[in-house]
């Protein structure tokens, strides 16, 4: 569904993206991991067009990715830290979304009255939080309104930045099912996150990137018979201890690779 070729983005003389080029496949979960500065937060904003890359192209289902907004109405995001305004009450705010997205509550049939953010709303019991300002509620409750956008509108595409950072075990448990729903629809999803446990369950696809540079695009079992490793937690551990070589973009098709030294 997506593919990145030759990326770059520089910001002045730091280099936060250096010609990455993958292939994110349709349909499956697929992590996006790597050390603090990286450039995962990066690579995701590039897809949504949030930051110009400075060369390279991305495209989605065959369509490059231009300055045309057009194409994001079909992707639900989930950024690490909600922008919300402070002064706008829950329900405000999802009015507020549901009106850009041209989402209604009128009772019509459709892919938004089947979308999991609205099971969501109940699910963390936000219906207790609706009057509320976002101002006001604590960093976990912003982050169950965070999903419940991100999901409210059966997007084909979830980018997932951090998605259960600050959240509860009950309530991660929960997100996870979501996504495990979303994956058997059939959505494409794209997550990172720092806690690999999380993701051993979900993730069929990882990308590995160090300072930038993609050093490993693989299936989850292969990188693990690869590695050796029991679970992908220690797999990407041992990536860390021993960095293979950043993987050559003009030779590797994005998928089920592993740089190698040398």
């Amino acid at each position: 569904m997506i593919r990145i070729e030759h990326l770059d983005k520089s910001y002045g003389r730091l280099k936060v993206l250096q010609d990455i080029t993958l292939t994110i496949p349709r349909g499956r979960v697929t992590a996006l991991v790597g050390p603090n500065a990286a450039g995962k937060t990066t690579l995701v904003k590039a897809i949504l067009g949030l930051v110009h890359p400075g060369g390279g192209r991305i495209v989605i289902d065959e369509h490059p990715i231009t300055r045309d907004p057009v194409y994001r109405e079909r992707i639900g995001y989930m950024p690490q830290l909600p922008a919300f305004p402070d002064n706008l009450r829950v329900r405000e705010l999802l009015a507020f979304m549901d009106d850009i997205r041209g989402a209604s509550d009128s009772g019509a049939s459709g892919p938004f009255d089947r979308a999991p953010g609205r099971d969501l709303i109940d699910t963390f019991q936000l219906s207790e939080s609706m009057d509320r300002k976002l101002g006001t509620l604590s960093g976990g409750t912003r982050q169950k309104v965070n999903a419940a956008v991100a999901f409210r509108y059966g997007a084909d595409l979830l980018l997932l930045d951090e998605p259960t950072a600050g959240l509860d075990p009950l309530a991660r448990a929960r997100l996870k099912e979501v996504i495990g729903h979303e994956r058997e629809r059939g959505t494409t999803i794209l997550v990172t996150s720092h806690v690999l446990s999380e993701l051993r369950d979900l993730a069929e696809h990882i990308l590995y990137l160090v300072d930038g540079r993609l050093q490993v695009s693989s299936s989850v079992q292969d990188l693990l018979r690869r590695t050796g490793a029991p679970d992908l937690e220690q797999a990407v551990a041992r990536l860390m201890a021993e960095p293979p070589e950043p993987l050559d973009a003009n030779r590797v098709d994005g998928t089920d690779t592993v740089g190698e030294a040398g």
